[in-house]
């Protein structure tokens, strides 16, 4: 089974991030002499500026900016110095004022991100727990991953979601002094709040839970005396909460701003918060920017400033709501997230945009899911009313065209946000007279135009098809009830452009983490045995590995056929109700990974694959002689002294006793590697394989000699699938580790694994995934390929990269 790696994520984004930046979407750069909040300069265009996060406008204020020339010429540059030793001139002023904004004691960090980093390592003790929203800013996840070193479990759920929390809530109670929940205000992407007065009914009903909230896209616009979205719902700060609030963005200035009630608590974290201790403290400037934007705040122009931006935000609202564009959340933050669905329908519509003179930006994975693309716009007092009667034209003429061109429609859009979407349905481009077959069984696919196309390449040839729909149907366990959907495209003449299978099966969430992470979450499963599992939908099965896609590339037609295909697979993954689409097996190909990035796909790595061809060897010599040094060295230490210590048979029907002990050393395998981690196959996979002529049990068992007067056992076992008299598939094995070292028997299955297939004649053999180290020895050749993820969320996935951290 295909592998995915948790430990690729940067190169995960890198390819996410690269693809956009070659879209021309992201990193781009302003230009011009001067800026004034309204119109920005891309590309020597002047474009409406509707991507900015100073919500209020006093980033250009004459006031925060005299107030920071004046503070450069009196004391320079910076004041190169840890605050611990002594605060620059005008520090104290500025933590008074901000004291009375928030109207409780404040200390004032670098910038938000160090701020986390000084807090939440000194709130949280060692004898507490964290729980984060999935959708909480990523400064805050970052400065909670430095907690596991000290041994704190910290964990994610879903967003916004009051009852996992309650259940989390309650599994911690037991173990932790405090809980702590990590969430944003008014999170960044959606503009949607953080439920605040049910968390604190919460805090009611369990005492241990505390409150982090990150505030610093509430801050200014909401509030009183702009002291954000969060004191705007509580009016006063409990003991329990820790809030984070910003100088930079809506502030107009620089660095953060942490309000805390409880003094002990605030003593310790101004006393000893990492990066308030050790790093360089705001420059003069920004002090003194803030010191004025904080006057601002104390006065009554905030709330005209609010009502300002309020108004801007309603009438925005009201265009929207008169047009089909799909606004995510609608409330009264300025920030406003239309959904795309499909990156590829992002980058059009951000180009369209841009074009027209509007700059927004484009909301992509990591900071959503890769299915959840869309257009962030955010409103500011910069934006004048007819500017935005404008925007929402040029979105609403737009939108629909960048759909279209990138074969999208509304209904797709509503599905992947699961909004419902009453709009003018628009046909995706392109499928033309290509014909699309499916089928939910191989039996109603022609063998012969099958096995051309996916003959030969693994244990999925047609025979093999009709063997696994056999072993997993009928089956009274979830684990083992799968269902097989295949697909052929064909052109206007019948020739088939594309085929392929995919199948449905429960996988368990951590099949591709560390073992010790699928060890702690055993140990839960020996009570709820599907704990962390869910529904998949993935190209080839779990049981297969290969190239379960077939492309003809030099057909015109080709991308069109793929394009297609990802459309049929997202309808028929809504039918199942899969959470998680899996696209396998592919080596790294530009034009591919091209086209599953815009159809909502990321990329993952996959354990190396192996495969040994060239079997036309003449004797034992010949095969070693073919082998580098170092692996020559290697066959005739571990693997020739050996095999005389074996009896070796072929088996092609055993009887029943004999599967039964086979099972139980296959068994013996699974049980002890969790490298990939899947269920246990059924016995009765085991039984059709003795009465398949396509499947050979390659049988090891001690030489008598060894064993005076006693029987001597099977040791080791490899079940083997014949393809087409092309390729020998070793699918699986069963090994004794009472005897597994000291007779070396997974190298001696190998070695007679290749043996067997060069008798048979085969001209290669998949030796499948992971052990690659060992197999390299034996002469096979290794793969590196990547599989093409979509999910509901990205919940799941970045739970258990959590828990692989934390391991």
């Amino acid at each position: 089974m295909a592998k995915i790696k948790h430990n690729n994520f940067l190169d995960t984004v890198d390819e996410v991030i690269s693809n956009a930046t070659e879209a021309g979407v992201i990193h781009l750069n302003a230009e011009g002499d001067h800026l004034n909040g309204r119109k920005i300069k891309i590309r020597g265009k002047e474009s409406y500026h509707f991507g900015t996060t100073g919500y209020l406008g006093l980033e250009q204020d004459m006031r925060l900016k005299k107030a920071a020339v004046d503070a450069i010429l009196k004391y320079g540059t910076q004041f190169p110095l840890s605050k611990t030793y002594i605060s620059h001139p005008l520090y104290s002023l500025l933590e008074e004022k901000m004291t009375a904004v928030y109207n409780h004691p404040v200390i004032i960090t670098k910038n938000s991100t160090l701020g986390h980093m000084a807090v939440i390592p000194t709130a949280v003790r060692d004898e507490d727990a964290v729980i984060l929203d999935h959708q909480v800013h990523w400064s805050v996840q970052n400065a909670a991953q430095i907690l596991k070193t000290r041994g704190i479990p910290v964990s994610l759920i879903r967003h916004n979601s009051l009852e996992m929390l309650e259940t989390r809530i309650r599994e911690f109670s037991d173990k932790a002094e405090k809980i702590w929940y990590m969430a944003d205000g008014v999170y960044s992407m959606y503009g949607d709040f953080a439920p605040i007065e049910e968390l604190m009914e919460l805090c009611k009903k369990y005492p241990q839970l505390h409150l982090y909230f990150d505030d610093v896209h509430g801050m200014s616009w909401k509030g009183s005396h702009g002291a954000g979205y969060v004191m705007s719902v509580l009016n006063e700060l409990p003991e329990n909460v820790l809030l984070v609030g910003t100088l930079s963005k809506t502030f107009g200035a620089s660095g953060a701003v942490v309000a805390c009630s409880n003094k002990s608590l605030f003593r310790k974290i101004k006393n000893f918060g990492g990066p308030l201790t050790f790093s360089a403290q705001l420059e003069p400037a920004s002090v003194a920017a803030a010191i004025a934007s904080a006057e601002i705040h104390l006065s009554d122009e905030i709330y005209d400033l609010q009502s300002d931006l309020q108004e801007k935000i309603r009438y925005f609202n009201q265009l929207l709501s008169q047009t089909v564009l799909p606004l995510i959340s609608v409330n009264e933050s300025p920030v406003f997230y239309i959904g795309t669905g499909l990156p590829a329908t992002g980058y059009n519509f951000v180009n369209r945009l841009m074009n027209e003179g509007f700059f927004v930006n484009l909301g992509l994975y990591p900071a959503v899911p890769v299915k959840n693309t869309g257009v962030r716009i955010t409103i500011s007092r910069h934006n004048q009313l007819a500017d935005i009667k404008a925007l929402s034209e040029a979105m609403e003429y737009h939108y629909p065209l960048a759909l279209e061109e990138t074969g999208n429609n509304f209904e797709r859009v509503g599905k992947a946000f699961r909004l419902e979407i009453t709009s003018p349905k628009t046909t995706a481009k392109g499928s033309g007279s290509l014909e699309v077959q499916y089928e939910n069984t191989i039996f109603r696919i022609p063998k012969e135009e099958w096995n051309k196309c996916m003959g030969g390449k693994g244990a999925f040839d047609w025979d093999g098809q009709l063997f696994l729909e056999k072993v997993f149907n009928g089956n009274e366990k979830r684990e083992h009830q799968w269902s097989f959907h295949y697909f052929i495209i064909r052109d206007e003449y019948k020739n088939s452009v594309l085929s392929t299978f995919l199948s449905i099966s429960l996988w368990k969430d951590d099949m591709t983490a560390p073992a010790s992470v699928s060890k702690k979450l055993e140990e839960t499963r020996e009570r709820d045995p599907y704990f962390m599992t869910s529904p998949v939908l993935s190209l080839g099965s779990t049981f297969t590995e290969g190239e379960h896609l077939f492309i003809k590339r030099k057909h015109p037609r080709w991308e069109e056929a793929l394009k297609l295909l990802l459309q049929e697979i997202e309808k028929l993954s809504e039918k199942v109700r899969a959470e998680m689409v899996v696209l396998r097996d592919f080596e790294k190909d530009d034009t591919l990974a091209r086209i599953f990035n815009d159809e909502g796909y990321i990329p993952a790595e996959m354990p190396e694959s192996c495969v040994l061809e060239g079997l036309d060897w003449k004797d034992e010599q010949d095969y070693m002689e073919r082998l580098s040094s170092r692996s020559r060295r290697h066959f005739r230490k571990e693997v020739q002294p050996y095999e005389d210590k074996f009896d070796i048979r072929i088996v092609q029907n055993p009887h029943p006793g004999e599967i039964e002990e086979f099972y139980q050393l296959y068994k013996n395998v699974k049980q002890n590697n969790y490298g990939i981690n899947t269920f246990t196959y059924p016995q009765k996979l085991f039984f059709s394989m003795a009465d398949s002529p396509n499947w050979e049990f390659i049988v090891l068992k001690l030489h008598s000699s060894l064993f005076e007067g006693t029987e001597p056992p099977v040791v080791g076992v490899m079940f083997c699938y014949k393809n087409l008299d092309v390729t020998y598939v070793p699918s699986l094995v069963g090994m004794d580790y009472k005897y597994a070292t000291e007779f070396q028997v997974y190298r001696q299955l190998l070695y007679q694994t290749i043996k067997r297939a060069k008798d048979l004649g085969f001209k290669r053999i998949d030796f499948g995934l992971s052990a690659s180290f060992e197999k390299r020895k034996f002469g096979a050749t290794v793969k590196r390929r990547l599989s093409y993820v979509q999910t509901e969320d990205n919940y799941k996935m970045e739970s258990i990269g959590m828990m692989r951290n934390e391991s």
